[in-house]
């Protein structure tokens, strides 16, 4: 497998690496048992779960069977399935300027299923101007390739990126080339995508992040968010709306903030006019500038505003007051990834499917309820 980025492997793929470069080497034969699980932790120093995933994915990967009450068994070389080298694209043209993309690309290029292909990735784009453009190029550049499925983060933040990302899928879909959807849809909220979605139910963690402020006793909870953001947004919107009308608060449009949260004087006019005591920013990284700016304005948080975000993104733990948010499994989503496109295009009849996985609530000193 090969990559244009230096990821690092998590340790449960060390572990395998280890014992499928042994089985490889004949230092430990065909029918011969591996070492047990507590052997295996005291021998790579990690945890039993650590341990117990390495080996079902050497089972996943026709290198062992696992024997109740016996132990984990090399197979025979006759026994190991044959699988087909494929090349894969990566189409984040905003990879390292969206942090949760870095993650979930590492996801997916570390995932098991991903060990016998090769991924392509052309890296970020050279700056907010040009991202359109080069990632039109970049998807010509895989068509040229005739790559086996494309993985693509959809534009956001341009005025632009629902049309370039329509141009983008409706190519692939022409060159016969599946595509996974990593994060977000291609299209506007509300509309259908042609391709499997993997990532988030954004409307669900909409909904349980404003619902976190509400249980808190917030009262007057605004929405801010970024100018030409994905649909992601739009669907944790939707999801902080539906919070406040089954709690009973006010469900005004004035309280939802949609312009650039760095403008000191358009975030004082808000405040003053809305009176919000609590904030939902679409993702960590609105919360920040939020923060920010209230902070200059002389605001405290959480005394005078309680904020909470999206994502944690690394920083999150280390904004000027702690960020309380939800946490997105983003290498997760990108194994999850790998296994929808090798479905893909094992069933290419399948149905679009959205592949949802659960985010966690993270408190911190932010939202007022932090008692660590």
């Amino acid at each position: 497998m090969s990559s244009s980025a230096a990821l690092t492997l998590p340790k449960y793929q060390h572990i395998y690496n280890a014992l499928s470069a042994d089985i490889a080497a004949g230092r430990v034969k065909p029918g011969e048992r591996l070492p047990s699980e507590a052997e295996l932790v005291k021998t790579f120093g990690a945890s039993r779960i650590t341990v117990t995933r390495a080996l079902r994915d050497l089972k996943q990967a026709g290198l062992v069977e696992r024997r109740a009450g016996s132990g984990t068994y090399v197979l025979g070389a006759r026994r190991q399935p044959r699988v087909q080298a494929l090349s894969f694209g990566l189409l984040v043209p905003e990879l390292g300027q969206t942090e949760i993309l870095e993650p979930i690309c590492q996801g997916v290029v570390n995932a098991p299923a991903a060990r016998d292909h090769a991924i392509v990735s052309g890296g970020a784009a050279t700056g907010p101007e040009h991202k359109e453009e080069i990632a039109w190029a970049r998807c010509r550049q895989y068509i040229d390739r005739r790559v086996a499925g494309v993985f693509f983060a959809p534009l956001e933040l341009t005025p632009g990126k629902d049309a370039v990302n329509t141009r983008i899928t409706t190519a692939l879909k022409k060159a016969g080339i599946p595509v996974v959807l990593l994060d977000r849809p291609a299209q506007p909220y509300g509309a259908r995508d042609d391709h499997d979605l993997v990532g988030i139910d954004n409307r669900r963690a909409g909904y349980r992040i404003a619902e976190h402020l509400l249980r808190a006793g917030s009262q007057r909870v605004a929405f801010a968010s970024l100018l030409n953001a994905a649909p992601t947004v739009d669907a944790r919107r939707a999801g902080y709306r539906e919070a406040l009308d089954r709690y009973g608060a006010p469900v005004e449009q004035g309280l939802t903030l949609a312009v650039d949260p760095e403008d000191r004087e358009g975030v004082r006019r808000f405040m003053v006019r809305e009176h919000p005591d609590a904030i939902v920013c679409a993702n960590d990284r609105t919360a920040a500038l939020v923060m920010q700016t209230l902070l200059s304005l002389g605001c405290s948080i959480p005394g005078d505003v309680r904020i909470v975000g999206i994502d944690d993104v690394p920083y999150a733990s280390l904004l000027p007051v702690p960020l309380t948010t939800l946490r997105q499994p983003c290498h997760e989503i990108g194994a999850a990834a790998m296994s929808a496109m090798l479905d893909r295009l094992a069933r290419p009849d399948l149905p679009p499917r959205d592949i949802f996985l659960h985010p966690t609530l993270i408190v911190r000193q932010s939202c007022g309820t932090h008692t660590g």
